[in-house]
């Protein structure tokens, strides 16, 4: 036997059928919520991985911060060799994107 209803829409009204599916009433699903960034935080990126650190960090310290030691890494800056020299003057900015790469020794 065929239920009628399917082919005419007879007695299908959107509560109905919101009952019939478990659809969720429109009070009840929750709405999104944009979420900007934390404005006390800076954004970059480190090894191609998301990390963030305080406004005005410099290199230094954030090697530090992630448990790097200084002495042993080269880091590239935003696609360009970083010399050392310029380590203790360059503060961290958003949207950075640091390679670090650890100096290993050997023969």
């Amino acid at each position: 036997m065929v239920d009628d209803r399917q082919h005419h829409g007879d007695n299908l009204s959107p509560t109905s059928i919101e009952a019939e599916f478990s659809i969720p009433s429109p009070q009840l699903v929750p709405s999104v919520v944009e979420v900007s960034p934390r404005p006390d935080r800076v954004e970059l990126q480190v090894n191609g991985e998301a990390h963030t650190c305080l406004p005005q960090t410099t290199l230094p310290q954030l090697l530090v911060q992630m448990g790097l030691n200084p002495r042993l890494l080269a880091v590239e800056y935003n696609g360009e060799i970083l010399h050392r020299q310029f380590w203790d003057e360059t503060e961290i900015k958003p949207h950075d994107r640091l390679e670090i790469v650890t100096i290993v020794g050997g023969g």
